[in-house]
């Protein structure tokens, strides 16, 4: 190999590199162009065919799929389309696998059990239940109701055992029907070949169904999601679409509609309803005229439909509700009315039902995670009409498959009753009450002015990246939380006498543990219904729970219990509307009086005056609830903790205001002059730079670098974040962060900021240029040096990149192992020439080692592929061809058997061919027992011995059985070189 590589070999191998790129650059931008450009292209162009209403449009298809007119706009909303047909796709599969491992409704089966014909199953099909309606989907809902209720409502517990004789009826009818299901699905089974779909799976990789492993197979897939978009589109938006406008137009619906705005979406959802009845009518005909099939057929559509209006209710309406119900409420409170609400519906229908849905989402959030932190305080059975989100046995989507209708809507209008009621007592009643005792407190500022929109947005991005998250980050936020719950609990317990109800009889530590786990084991029997993977789900509802209480504890009911228990509602109402008062104005308050003394009179943004109340607040309750946790210590104590907390926080500020203020600001600043101020302002303008905006983009700004530097490569400033990250703020090394963080990124920030306008003021005006050219060199060399420091890291970068490719033009023509990333052939000890060796081709042992290495990940070996690394090896090749006549292939043979014919070619008898056999294949060090399993080496001695005439298989077949069993009787499985022994017999 010479010194440096000739100016031919590079050039041809940057040929062939370009060669290479520039093939993979045409199948990538082909696979591309089909997923990105075709698929969504043609969804868009059938979508507006279908619903264009005219014949004349399908003709036209065709051609309008050939049209070049709004490309970009069709793609983008056939990307949309796309996406849509794609989960409606993955929600019938999973809805299918919730119905066939939560089992169907039992109004769906075939054919009722004879000995419960006569009445049971038929009183129940028509109402739309099932027989595990209060087994499967409604005690995992409310699983303490049976508990709570006992002692507390007659009525209810002799419901309670109406409901236990149905229960045991429905597990016999149950446990007949899953036997017929089982006598159907093994018949079934018997048609269905699992490992052909099992081949499929694993044939089928992401990488050759998109078309990245550089095959052309990914065109067949193309035209199957082309064809599968159409079907959805047509089954599930074109039908049910024209089945409500029709009916709308037939009952004079269709002005009030458009008027909506939403029409497409309305006419869907009406087409969808009157689907559900007219299934639920054809279901209920097939069933009297006995067509199971059909029967069956219609059922599952109806569950399909069913679940898809369902959970548009539940996650779309409902929220929706909660959000308008919540805006209304709060109108007062930034000085609002609904006529500009109506105006901004008008203007943005879309953000507006958006922005709304929204508000009601997280106001459904928060109040079931403050839920959650309920039944950690409470007794568990006091919470028995709420569903616990925690239980392992609750699954929201059995309920919609298996409950009736009616029971959703009965659950729907209690659900907004409650929520709308809450809202009611903790929003708009403490705005009237701080409108009539603080006239001049309300509203509040948040309107946008137009003269600064960066600094609103800047503003909202503060207070979503950093504030919110500092605040619920902190796990002392939960825990006064939930302290002062307790507290609440605790106090309303002893005033009402209801301490036993809230809380629980406290008793002995053993005594609650003990019973504990029996109440948990009693819970979990009662949930009838068998479900799979129990120990799975229990795990997650204990890491769910955090260590809060399940099951069931029983409790001293007081006398005038009803009215002690709406005393106690009362008094919940008064407290939250206290709470709801305290949080609507000490915060803001606060904050107003603080930021009073930066700005005076001028009216800041309440988004700021929140926030800074928020952290003084949070501050405030930290201190005191520090203080109170030493003052048992004493008062030496509290001066050592206050003299070290001083420090502590010292270091935290001269920190905070190095990281938190000064880099910000820097970066801030930095973005203004190179992005924001050559965009936006004129050559002829004077920016102006308002360091309050640029801090506060700053820190969105840092905290996107912060994280991408930590999910990035390991370098310098990764490592520093790191070590800051671990330390914390108790170990705060003030020292090594402005050692090593603050000054290095402080540096580089002014450095940035600084040379450039040294440049423009200092050397520019020297040379003599005119003011025109001054000014433009200050305002553009921000840019232009970042453009010269971007072009320097691409220089760079393709530099390393040339220096890679030469080394691969080095190793291809010159280390072909390495440059394929094989195993290098080179064996793994010197071996002695022996006596054979002086006369024949040279092949050892050492080197069938050296070739399974480079071959045994593979099954078939290329003919050309096998005789090029023959030849690298300097064998000859007439031993090489003699070898292949023995095993008659033409393209590629077995590896395996290759190994053997090399093995039986080393010279011996079959035993010491088997010999080779297991010392090439063993895992085993060397000089073990050189184990092989037996599988393989019985495939290896059918093979060899084939070759022999001279052997009977008979005699191959009897001496394999007995060996087989000496091997499982003591080595499991495993083979050695001690186990097996044969005459020694020439192979022809």
């Amino acid at each position: 190999m010479p010194s440096r590589l000739p100016i031919q070999d590079i050039f041809a191998g940057l040929v062939t590199s370009i060669g290479t790129a520039i093939r993979y650059w045409f199948h990538y931008t082909l696979v591309a162009f089909a997923w990105l450009g075709v698929v969504p292209l043609t969804a868009c162009r059938i979508y507006k065919c279908l619903f264009t209403g005219s014949v004349s449009s399908l003709l036209t298809l065709p051609l309008d799929m050939l049209s070049t007119e709004n490309l970009l706009a069709d793609c983008l909303q056939g990307c949309f389309v796309v996406t849509c047909t794609l989960c409606a796709f993955i929600s019938l599969v999973w809805l299918r696998e919730q119905i066939v491992h939560g089992g169907a409704p039992i109004w769906l089966e075939h054919a009722a059990p004879p000995f419960n014909a006569a009445g049971h199953h038929q009183n129940e099909a028509p109402a739309g239940g099932n027989g595990a309606e209060n087994v499967a989907p409604e005690q995992p809902a409310n699983p303490p109701a049976e508990n709570a209720v006992v002692g507390e409502n007659p009525e209810a517990q002799d419901d309670q055992a109406e409901e236990e004789e149905e229960d045991n009826e429905e597990e016999d009818d149950a446990g007949v029907e899953d036997a017929a299901d089982a006598n159907n699905g093994a018949q079934d089974d018997m048609n269905w070949n699992a490992l052909e779909w099992d081949r499929a799976a694993e044939e089928l990789t992401w990488e050759r169904m998109l078309g990245l492993d550089g095959s052309l197979v990914f065109l067949e897939h193309v035209f199957w999601v082309v064809s599968l978009n159409t079907l959805f589109i047509l089954v599930f938006a074109f039908c049910p679409y024209h089945i409500g406008h029709f009916s709308l137009v037939g009952l004079g619906f269709e002005e009030h509609v458009q008027a909506s705005h939403f029409e497409g979406l309305i006419t869907t959802i009406v087409g969808y309803i009157l689907l559900a009845i007219t299934l639920i009518i054809c279901h209920g005909l097939a069933t009297l005229v006995k067509f199971h099939r059909s029967r069956r057929l219609l059922g599952v559509c109806y569950i399909v439909v069913k679940v898809s209006l369902l959970v548009v209710v539940e996650i779309g309406v409902f929220p929706l509700i909660c959000g308008w119900w919540l805006d209304i409420c709060s109108l007062e409170m930034f000085d609002a009315t609904l006529k500009d609400r109506e105006l901004s519906f008008q203007s943005a229908p879309g953000t507006t039902m958006f922005l709304h849905w929204l508000v009601g989402m997280v106001y459904v959030f928060y109040f079931a995670s403050f839920i959650l932190l309920l039944r950690e305080v409470l007794r568990p059975g006091v919470l028995w009409f709420l569903r616990n989100l925690n239980d392992p046995d609750f699954n929201p989507v059995q309920e919609m498959i298996h409950l009736p209708i009616y029971r959703h809507l009965r659950r729907f209008i209690l659900s907004v009753i409650v929520f709308g009621s809450i809202v009611l007592l903790m929003l708009w009643l403490p705005i009237r009450i701080i409108k009539s005792l603080l006239p001049n407190f309300l509203p509040y500022n948040v309107m946008l002015y137009s003269d600064a929109p960066v600094s609103e947005l800047s503003l909202e991005l503060l207070l979503l990246q950093v504030v919110l998250p500092a605040l619920l980050e902190q796990g002392h936020t939960r825990q006064w939380l939930k302290g002062l719950v307790r507290a609440w609990t605790v106090t309303a317990g002893y005033l009402l006498d209801l301490h036993s109800y809230l809380l629980g009889d406290q008793e002995e530590s053993e005594n609650s543990a003990n019973q504990q786990v029996n109440n948990n084991q009693h819970a979990r029997n009662n949930n009838a219904i068998p479900v799979v993977g129990e120990g799975l789900h229990a795990a997650h509802q204990a890491i769910l729970q955090q260590g809060g209480p399940v099951g069931f504890q029983p409790y001293r009911r007081p006398l005038n219990f009803p009215l002690r228990i709406f005393l106690l509602i009362v008094f919940m109402c008064i407290t939250l509307l206290i709470a709801s008062l305290i949080c609507l104005t000490l915060p803001v308050f606060a904050g107003r009086w603080l930021m009073s003394f930066w700005t005076g009179t001028a009216k800041i943004h309440e988004l700021y005056t929140a926030a800074c109340g928020l952290y003084v607040c949070w501050l405030t309750i930290r201190a005191v609830t520090v203080l109170v946790a030493w003052m048992p210590q004493g008062r030496r104590v509290i001066f050592q903790k206050v003299k070290e907390w001083s420090l502590m926080i010292m270091k935290t500020l001269i920190v905070a205001v190095l990281l938190a203020g000064v880099v910000p600001l820097l970066l801030g600043l930095l973005f203004e002059l190179v992005i924001v101020a050559p965009l936006r302002v004129p050559l002829d303008q004077t920016p102006l730079f308002y360091p309050w905006q640029d801090w506060a983009l700053g820190v969105l700004h840092a905290k996107i670098i912060a994280a991408i530097t930590l999910m990035g490569p390991q370098w310098w400033l990764k490592t520093v974040i790191e070590q800051v990250y671990a330390n914390g703020i108790r170990n705060i090394d003030l020292h090594y962060i402005i050692r090593k963080l603050a000054a290095p990124v402080i540096s580089v920030l002014l450095l940035s900021l600084c040379v450039p306008y040294v440049i423009a003021s200092g050397v520019v005006p020297l040379l003599g240029v005119t003011a025109e050219m001054q000014n433009l060199v200050h305002r553009r060399i921000y840019p232009f040096l970042l453009m010269v420091v971007v072009l320097m890291g691409i220089l760079s970068f393709q530099v390393r990149q040339f220096k890679r490719l030469y080394e691969h033009i080095k190793n291809d023509k010159y280390f072909s192992a390495l440059s394929r990333g094989d195993p290098l052939p080179v064996k793994d000890r010197v071996e002695m020439p022996v006596a054979t060796q002086k006369i024949d081709t040279g092949l050892t042992q050492g080197l069938l080692k050296v070739l399974h290495k480079q071959c045994r990940h593979k099954k078939y070996v290329e003919l050309a592929e096998l005789e090029k690394k023959w030849r690298n090896l300097c064998l000859p090749m007439e031993r090489l061809r003699a070898l292949l006549v023995l095993d008659h292939c033409e393209t590629e043979i077995e590896w395996i058997k290759f190994l053997a014919l090399g093995c039986s070619s080393l010279g011996g008898s079959l035993n010491t061919a088997m010999k080779h056999v297991c010392e090439i294949l063993t895992q085993d060090p060397e000089g073990g027992p050189a184990r092989i399993p037996f599988e393989t080496f019985s495939f290896v001695y059918r093979y060899l011995a084939g070759l022999d005439p001279d052997i009977m298989e008979m005699d191959v077949e009897s001496y394999l059985m007995g060996l087989k069993e000496s091997v499982d009787s003591r080595k499991n499985g495993m083979i050695g070189l001690s186990d097996f022994y044969v005459p020694k017999k020439k192979l022809s």
